[in-house]
């Protein structure tokens, strides 16, 4: 496994730490991105550019695609000329964008028409965990594929074979709601602390290693104290798993008023003009709604 050539798809905020990772741990890595400059600091480290997503796919037999949304994924891999119709028989197909149990499902398909092995692979973990290595992986798959891969996998965190194609977005969704969720709790809470006359910054701290702990609150609870919003995961995208997780809830019946609810709040933060800051700046429409002009 460790001769194979590794192709990245998309070197933006997560494929780059993992394209990095990976030629760091000696495995030979290509990677393709749309805008072609995000490539060149790529190259001091060893990474080869390739031209076009076809170029990329006739040279390895493990492409991992990191693109931002189906329509991206679907012009650089599924579309005539594009990746697929250059990857050899026996190619293993990595899908770690966040999309869609119904899309990955239909792309598994096209894929092992074209004799590629397809594996659901959505991630958590942000970039911190990207450069770490410490991503959560969820898989969507075949486990014997799951298991061959796992020398690769294992540079880049833990993975957790959750059924069959489909089932690894399903997760990736579920986590989506906790993240968001959670990450709109902590900005009432933080206001509230503020607003009631307590330090947020001693208040955080104080609540770590309490059941109020977590990884949004050591993470993201310490950028939302200093008002650091630059994006590492977009809000813009926060919204694309918010909606499509109350899409899905409603194709199956069920009430999710939370989720509807921080699902209002990220689409009034979009509209408001935030889209491209992080998530964790769902603290500025907390504020918004209690009346502060930002």
């Amino acid at each position: 496994m460790s001769d194979n050539h590794i192709g990245i798809l998309g070197t933006g905020l997560m494929g780059a730490p993992i394209a990095r990772r990976l030629a760091a741990a000696g495995w030979k890595v290509s990677a393709w991105n749309r805008s072609a400059e995000k490539l060149t600091p790529l190259v001091a480290e060893g990474i080869t550019p390739a031209a076009t997503p076809a170029e990329l796919a006739a040279h390895c037999e493990v492409l991992i695609c990191l693109l931002s949304d189906a329509d991206a994924c679907e012009q650089a891999i599924f579309a005539p000329g594009a990746a697929l119709s250059a990857a050899r028989p026996g190619t293993a197909l990595l899908m770690m964008s966040t999309l869609s149990p119904e899309i990955v499902s239909g792309q598994a398909e096209r894929a092992a028409a074209a004799g590629v092995e397809f594996l659901d692979l959505p991630v958590s973990g942000g970039t911190r965990g990207a450069e770490q290595g410490t991503l959560s992986l969820m898989a969507g798959g075949d486990a014997a594929l799951i298991e061959r891969l796992q020398p690769l996998l294992a540079v880049t965190g833990r993975v957790t074979r959750v059924g069959e194609v489909g089932a690894g977005q399903l997760t990736k969704l579920v986590n989506q709601i906790v993240v968001a969720g959670t990450l709109s709790l902590l900005s009432e809470a933080l206001l509230l602390a503020e607003r009631g006359g307590a330090d947020p910054v001693q208040v955080r701290e104080a609540l770590l290693g309490g059941f109020a702990d977590s990884t949004l609150l050591r993470q993201h609870g310490e950028r939302m104290v200093s008002g650091d919003f630059a994006a590492r995961g977009p809000a813009k995208w926060q919204l694309k798993d918010t909606r499509s997780a109350v899409a899905l809830a409603d194709e199956l019946g069920l009430s999710l008023p939370l989720t509807t609810t921080v699902n209002q709040l990220f689409t009034q933060m979009i509209a408001a003009g935030d889209g491209e800051l992080d998530h964790c700046a769902i603290l500025r429409q907390i504020r918004r709604l209690n009346g502060e002009r930002l």
